[in-house]
């Protein structure tokens, strides 16, 4: 994975790091909290509790890396 430390794009609320298949979690970048690892079902409800009323549709409020919306395949029982 690129260097999710890195300074996200500006003005940008909400910025997803690239994919990781190795785990079940995205790194997301909350502007003024910082960097959080979240799981699909974390994900809508932590930025909410941040940024309640956020359109998760507007790129210029969430910021996908890359695969937007998607999130790694990971099954029970797998470290």
């Amino acid at each position: 994975m690129k260097n999710a430390a890195s300074a996200p794009e500006q003005d940008v609320p909400v910025v997803v790091a690239p994919f990781d298949t190795d785990g079940r979690y995205r790194l997301v970048h909350l502007r003024g909290v910082g960097w959080e690892p979240l799981e699909r079902e974390e994900f809508d409800v932590r930025v909410r509790q941040v940024f309640p009323d956020i359109d998760f549709d507007d790129p210029e409020q969430v910021h996908w890396t890359d695969r937007p919306g998607k999130w790694p395949k990971w099954h029970p029982g797998e470290a």
